[in-house]
C-alpha cells in the first residue's frame, strides 16, 4: 500500500468514525449520569430521517440538522419520562424506542415518498465540507485530514469539550455525582431526576446529530434502517472508553477503522457475508478484553 492509499484509508476511517464518535459521546453523558441510553440506535435513526425530510421541505440543510437534534433530544426526554414518571424499566424502554424508530421511520417514509426503501425522490440537502487552509495544501496530510464534512470536525472537537464539561464545570461534576452516588448527591441538594432527564436529552441530541451525518453527510437520502447497528457499536465504544471522553473517542475511531477495513476487504475476493461481520466482531472481542482487564484489576484490588 503506497502513501496515497494510506492517506485515503485514514480519510475514510475518519469519515466512518464520525457517527460512532458522536453517538458514543452522547452515551457517555447519559452513562455518567447513571442512565444508560440503550435507545441511542433509534435516536440516530429518527435523526437521520428528520434531517432528510425537513431539509427537503424547507430547502435548508441547517434546518434539517436542527430537526435531527430536536427529535433526538425529544426521544431522550421521552426515555427519561418513561423511566422517572411512568416507572418503566430503563433497558426495556430504550429497546422500545429502537423498535418504534425502526418501524415509525419506515411507515413515515412510505407515507411521504411511497417507498419503503430510500427517500431518493425527496430533494433533501447535504451539509458542507470544509477545506482547512494551508493544511489542505500538504500532499498527503491534506488528503487525510482536510476536506471532511463539518460534522466530522464537530465530532472530534466535541470530545475534549465533553471532557472539560464533565471534569471542570460545576454542572458536569454534579452530573457525575448523580451517576456515581445518587443518594449522596440528593442529600447535597442535587435534583437527581432533573440531571438524568437532561443527560438523556443531551445524549439523544448527540444521537440525532450522528444520524444526520449518515443521511446528510456524503449522501442526501434516508434509507430504511440505515444506522445498521451503529448505535450499539457506539455503546461498545463508550464501555471501551472507560468513562473518559477522549478514551471514548479513541475507541470509536478503533471501531470505525475496523469498519473501514471491512469496506476495503470487500473487493479482495472474500465472501461478503464474512467481511460484513468484521465491524461487529471487533467490538465483541474488544469488550471481552476490556472485561478481562477490569476483572484482573478488581482481583488485584481485592488482594
Amino acid at each position: 500500500m503506497d502513501a496515497s492509499s494510506v492517506a485515503e484509508f485514514v480519510a475514510v476511517a475518519l469519515r466512518v468514525s464520525t457517527p460512532l464518535t458522536l453517538a458514543a459521546l452522547g452515551v457517555l453523558i447519559s452513562t455518567r449520569a447513571g442512565v444508560l441510553n440503550i435507545g441511542i440506535e433509534g435516536m440516530m435513526l429518527a435523526g437521520a430521517f428528520a434531517g432528510v425530510v425537513v431539509s427537503a421541505f424547507t430547502g435548508s440543510a441547517l434546518l434539517g440538522l436542527a430537526a435531527a437534534i430536536l427529535i433526538g433530544a425529544a426521544l431522550g426526554a421521552l426515555l427519561a419520562t418513561a423511566v422517572h414518571v411512568a416507572k418503566a424499566d430503563l433497558i426495556l424502554s430504550g429497546i422500545a424506542i429502537n423498535i418504534a424508530a425502526a418501524a415509525g421511520t419506515t411507515l413515515l417514509l412510505f407515507l411521504i415518498t411511497g417507498s419503503k426503501g430510500v427517500s431518493s425522490s425527496l430533494p433533501s440537502k447535504t451539509l458542507p465540507t470544509i477545506d482547512i487552509p494551508l493544511l489542505g495544501d500538504l500532499p498527503l496530510v491534506g488528503m487525510a485530514v482536510s476536506g471532511h464534512h463539518i460534522l466530522t470536525y464537530t465530532a472530534f472537537l466535541a470530545a475534549p469539550l465533553v471532557a472539560l464539561f464533565l471534569t471542570r464545570t460545576p454542572v458536569g461534576i454534579r452530573l457525575r455525582a448523580v451517576g456515581e452516588k445518587p443518594e449522596a448527591a440528593a442529600a447535597a441538594g442535587v435534583n437527581v431526576r432533573r440531571y438524568q432527564f437532561w443527560a438523556l436529552a443531551a445524549s439523544g441530541a448527540f444521537g440525532g446529530v450522528a444520524g444526520a451525518f449518515l443521511s446528510m453527510g456524503y449522501v442526501s437520502w434516508f434509507g430504511q434502517n440505515m444506522t445498521a447497528g451503529r448505535g450499539f457499536i457506539a455503546l461498545a465504544a463508550e464501555v471501551m472508553g472507560g468513562g473518559s471522553a477522549l478514551g471514548t473517542m479513541l475507541s470509536a475511531v478503533v471501531l470505525g477503522t475496523a469498519e473501514t477495513i471491512s469496506i476495503t476487504m470487500q473487493g479482495g475476493g472474500l465472501p461478503s457475508e464474512l467481511v460484513q461481520t468484521v465491524p461487529y466482531i471487533v467490538p465483541i472481542l474488544a469488550l471481552l478484553v476490556h472485561a478481562m482487564r477490569r476483572r484482573r484489576i478488581a482481583r488485584k484490588s481485592a488482594a
